[in-house]
Formats: C-alpha cells, structure tokens, sequence
C-alpha cells in the first residue's frame, strides 16, 4: 500500500473533499463504489467526515452548506494543496490575481484552511498541517492517483500558480496539449485547457481515483444511480472515465498502467 508517511511538499494535492446535499447517500455510495468507512462526524466538526481506506485516511464527505447563508454550492469535489503558511499563500493569491472564496481559518488543531478561485475560475483549496497532515494513502485502488487542472487560459493559470503556490508547468511529452504540473521537480498533476472539453465546461480541478477495473467500476457506478461523462477510453496513462456520483459531484477513475511520474 502506497502509504504516505511525510509531509507533503508544498504545492503537492494532499487531500480531497466533497461537498454535497446528502452525506449519507455520498458515504453510501462511495463505499460501496470504493470501499471507503466513514460515517457522520460529531457537531463540533460541522459533521464532517474523513473517510478511511484500510484504516487510513483517504478523502472527506461533508454536507452542503452556505458559509454566508446564501446559495448552496453545488456537489464538487474539492482539491488542497499543501502550504506551509496559509496565510502567506492566501496573499500571494491575491497579488497573483486569484480570489479568496473562503478566507483562512482554522479547523481545531488539524490544520489551517482556505478556499480559492484561480484567475481562470477553477477553485481549489489550500492546507497548512498541523495535526493533520492530509490523505495517508494514495496512488492505490479507491485513492487519489492523479490531479488535474481544466482551464480556459493556461498561460495565466500556469503563471499564477507558478507564482501563487510554486508550482511550475511543462509540456508534457507524447501528450499534445497537456503540460505536467511540478513541485519541487516532481510531477504531482497535470494541466489541460477547456478546448479539449465540452463546450460550456467551466474551469475546474478534477480528482481522479485508481481502480482495478474501469469498466466494471463505471457498470457498478451506474447500477448505483451515478452518471457518465466520458464513458471509458484508453490513453497514454492507463484507460479512464469520466463520471458523476449520483448526486452530481464529478471525478475520474483510471486504471492507471503506465509508470508513475516521476
């Protein structure tokens, strides 16, 4: 199991969460799609539940709610990347041009947290450690093994992130159209632009999970009431989908064959 047992270097995806209607439904559903445990977490966390695979933490499921007591965001899947000041990075968004949906702020002794709009519009999360440092298994079946960016402008999304939070793009070779995205010199994402998507497609982070067998995890997501995007397709990384759980929060599953990046 691949275990992560140090702290993730700034920049890198470190955790994912879904925000959606109903909870239970989503805990149901993607433990059942993944083999995830979690449950309904106490009041003082707002609910909020971290989702383990083998006993580690994985991924957080929390239900939808207006910070403002505005309109409720629609289901998404939420990708942090790792800060070792989030107040820091927060103003470095702002002088790069990003925005602040969530200002910082701390989650008990886990960890300090924010929310942020890139200029391109896709929103991500960043995640000062403390307590807690971020997802402890990846790049195994029903983990984290890839995060993307979809962008309408990916010269200004490669320079704000280069800016904002280091992390510094390169073409990706034998993939036309899709740079890798590096922290440190290590490739932790990859980055593409909204012309390679539907028309209408707005600029997005997208998870995507590792699973033994696309096909037949696409066929379960369906018989589950989830939806397809990009039904399975072989590419240079392995063969994918795109979908949607069936309360419309959307992610990738790929069986992912060639080497990881190094």
């Amino acid at each position: 199991m691949p275990v992560v047992t140090k702290p993730y270097v700034p920049g890198t995806p470190c955790w994912v969460d879904l925000m959606v209607p109903d909870q239970q439904a989503a805990l149901d559903f993607y433990r059942d799609l993944f083999g995830w445990q979690g449950e309904v977490g106490p009041p003082e966390t707002g609910g909020y539940s971290v989702c383990l695979l083998n006993g580690k933490p994985v991924a957080g499921i929390m239900a939808a709610m207006s910070p403002d007591g505005g309109e409720v965001p629609p289901p998404a899947w939420t990708t942090y990347l790792a800060t070792t000041d989030a107040d820091a990075t927060q103003q470095a968004v702002t002088k790069a041009g990003g925005t602040v949906v969530m200002p910082v702020m701390d989650v008990m002794t886990l960890g300090r947290m924010g929310v942020i709009a890139d200029p391109t519009g896709a929103v991500f999360g960043i995640w000062q450690a403390l307590d807690f440092g971020g997802a402890e298994v990846v790049n195994e079946p029903g983990a984290v093994i890839w995060s993307e960016l979809n962008t309408g402008d990916t010269a200004a999304a490669s320079s704000f992130y280069s800016v904002a939070v280091g992390l510094e793009a390169a073409e990706m070779e034998g993939a036309e159209g899709y740079s890798s995205l590096s922290a440190s010199g290590r490739v932790i994402g990859g980055m593409q632009g909204l012309d390679r998507l539907p028309p209408g497609t707005p600029a997005h982070w997208l998870t995507y999970f590792s699973v033994d067998d696309t096909d037949s995890t696409v066929d379960a997501l369906i018989r589950a009431g989830g939806n397809v995007l990009k039904p399975p397709f072989d590419m240079m990384a392995g063969r994918m989908a795109v979908v949607q759980d069936p309360q419309g929060g959307a992610f990738a599953v790929i069986n992912a064959t060639a080497p990881a990046p190094s």
